[in-house]
């Protein structure tokens, strides 16, 4: 069940120009939270920004009680969302999301990301690394000022490609071509994927001609997290045309199987 805590700030990381890193105390939520999880922050206890931003789960230390969560500065309430300081308490509810990435079965799996998509696949490749899994990652930017995470991500992963687009760093291209080309020969049983939309119906239609299982975590505007709203709708893929049916990301997902959505 989701839990509405006041996590303690206890370290803020500026990693880009307009992405930042937060650690905050929050065992309760880590306790029932997996990879795919997400969090929602109230902003201010002021009346605007009224609506919560939803934040995917970056990392957490179960040990230690530690979640990790890092964003984007995209409007004004990830801007006010920057002048929290070491000390400070957040307003957080979560885990949310029902729909969690489930990598058990696979021991052999791959994982796709692609800009700030990156973010909650860490916590899987660091768990399906630490469950003897091998983790085959690509990460795609669209240039060298773009890169993040790339040691963190070598830690968790059996092996890590990175691509640019420019070309002005590692691989130029786009990282499922990469992933393509290893498919077959690196035996891959599974996709994982978070990232931008265009990545994630590339990624979908590859897994579904090749007939690979494929998760895809999906990034829609959400309001309340808790499918009360009704905003964060994505059609079914069997979905008769005459009588369309939905899901919620928020509730449904974020994760969802690649062959039963529409995107």
């Amino acid at each position: 069940m989701p839990k509405q805590v006041f996590a303690e700030l206890i370290n803020k990381e500026q990693l880009k120009p307009d992405i930042f890193k937060f650690s905050v105390k929050a065992p309760e939520i880590i306790e029932g939270a997996k990879p795919g999880n997400f969090i929602e922050i109230r902003i201010t206890d002021q009346v605007e920004p009224f609506l919560r931003r939803p934040i995917s789960i970056y990392n957490m230390d179960k040990d230690t009680g530690v979640l990790e969560f890092i964003f984007q500065v995209k409007g004004k309430g990830t801007k006010l969302l920057t002048r929290k300081e070491v000390g400070d308490k957040i307003d957080i509810i979560g885990p949310l999301g029902s729909g969690t990435f489930k990598y058990d079965k696979f021991n052999n799996i791959a994982i796709i990301g692609g800009g700030i998509g990156v973010f909650p696949l860490y916590e899987l490749a660091k768990c399906a690394k630490n469950d003897g899994k091998n983790v085959n990652t690509y990460l795609g930017f669209r240039s060298k000022d773009f890169v993040v995470l790339e040691k963190e991500f070598e830690d968790v992963s059996s092996n890590l490609t990175l691509t640019t687009d420019d070309g002005s760093y590692k691989i130029k291209g786009f990282a499922i071509n990469l992933l393509e080309e290893d498919l077959s020969k690196k035996n891959i049983e599974a996709i994982f994927a978070c990232g931008p939309l265009p990545m994630l119906k590339a990624v979908q239609k590859l897994a579904l001609e090749k007939d690979i299982p494929c998760q895809l975590s999906l990034e829609e505007k959400m309001a309340c997290g808790l499918g009360v709203c009704l905003g964060c709708a994505v059609k079914t893929a069997k979905s008769p045309k005459d009588a369309p049916e939905y899901w919620h990301v928020c509730k449904g997902g974020p994760v969802f199987n690649a062959k039963d959505v529409e995107i």
